[in-house]
């Protein structure tokens, strides 16, 4: 099958499609054959050094996929050869979704969003996981509760705006001048513009706050924070403040594969409280091209390359 594989640790041009084995899947697996891959920004930081991931023989990057179940292993008994699939397998480690086949855990997979592309199923999982996990499994965010959320534009952000906004919360997000019209539309209550505003200046009382950013943001959200306010912190373990008020509860999480997770956010998506925002997408043979384009930060939603 073709793959994308990091040749070495270094810049976009290190990713080549490569002409590799394809996986068979064991107990509990199943074979899916990929339609499509979201490209994240840990794609772009493990390509780079590996991080922490746990690599396989062969070093393939993406996590996101969308596509068909091909063969399952045996012990699988929720999905059947045909069935449309899409998750975020085995993170931390290797998935390779940038390839025409992956193997995953039964449960690291549920039923693609009926009313998405495979496309748009794959700019779901890593992103939706995280908004869904950071504001609903940590922070337990309720109706009525004022949400915060930096980067509100981006993968993750875009996402957790529609989920907060599912929750019945009311949602402030922080994006440059360009990108607000966008967040009213998938329902941010009050938008700011961190160019030219200092967040911490002009909005308070605030309950909740998803800090995707990292360096002195999470520092300055514990101002806005209102007493029993959780601020959950996404880049790394690193950005979480040294000193957080005895009011105020501040911690680090790292997605996971969850399929009773993926099936809550598909079934936001079936109920049209949550779309995602595809900016561009790329076949396969330029995954570098997209971690090119991705590295800029400047990417509103999602980048997705297509496969099958």
């Amino acid at each position: 099958m073709r793959a994308v594989v990091v040749e070495q640790w270094g810049g976009p041009e290190t990713l080549v499609e490569r002409e590799v084995a394809r996986p068979e899947p064991g107990l509990n697996e199943v074979l899916v054959r990929v339609h499509a891959a979201g490209v994240n920004p840990v794609d772009f930081k493990t390509r780079a050094s590996g991080a922490l991931i746990e690599w396989g023989d062969v070093p393939a990057v993406g996590w996101d996929v969308s596509g068909t179940v091909e063969a399952v292993g045996p012990g699988v008994g929720m999905f059947r050869p045909g069935d449309e699939v899409y998750g975020m397998p085995l993170f931390p480690r290797q998935a390779g979704a940038y390839a025409e086949y992956v193997v995953a855990p039964a449960r690291h997979l549920a039923p693609k969003p009926a009313n998405l592309t495979h496309v748009q199923a794959a700019a779901l999982p890593l992103a939706g996981l995280t908004a869904w996990q950071a504001l609903v499994d940590t922070a337990g965010v309720r109706a009525g509760e004022r949400v915060l959320v930096h980067a509100a534009a981006g993968g993750v952000g875009h996402l957790a705006v529609q989920i907060a906004k599912a929750r019945g919360a009311y949602v402030i997000g922080t994006a440059s001048a360009g990108k607000h019209d966008l967040l009213r539309e998938l329902g941010a209550d009050e938008v700011i513009d961190y160019r030219t505003v200092r967040f911490e200046d002009v909005v308070g009382d605030v309950d909740v706050v998803l800090d995707g950013l990292g360096g002195q943001t999470a520092e300055r959200s514990l101002k806005a924070l209102r007493a029993g306010g959780r601020l959950v912190v996404l880049p790394g373990p690193d950005d979480v403040p040294a000193a957080v008020p005895d009011h105020a509860r501040a911690v680090w999480m790292l997605v996971e594969p969850d399929h009773l997770g993926l099936r809550e956010i598909a079934a936001l998506a079936e109920r049209g409280m949550l779309k995602p925002v595809v900016e561009t997408v790329l076949p396969l043979a330029e995954a570098a091209k997209a971690h090119e384009i991705g590295e800029q930060g400047r990417t509103t939603g999602k980048i997705v390359l297509s496969v099958a």
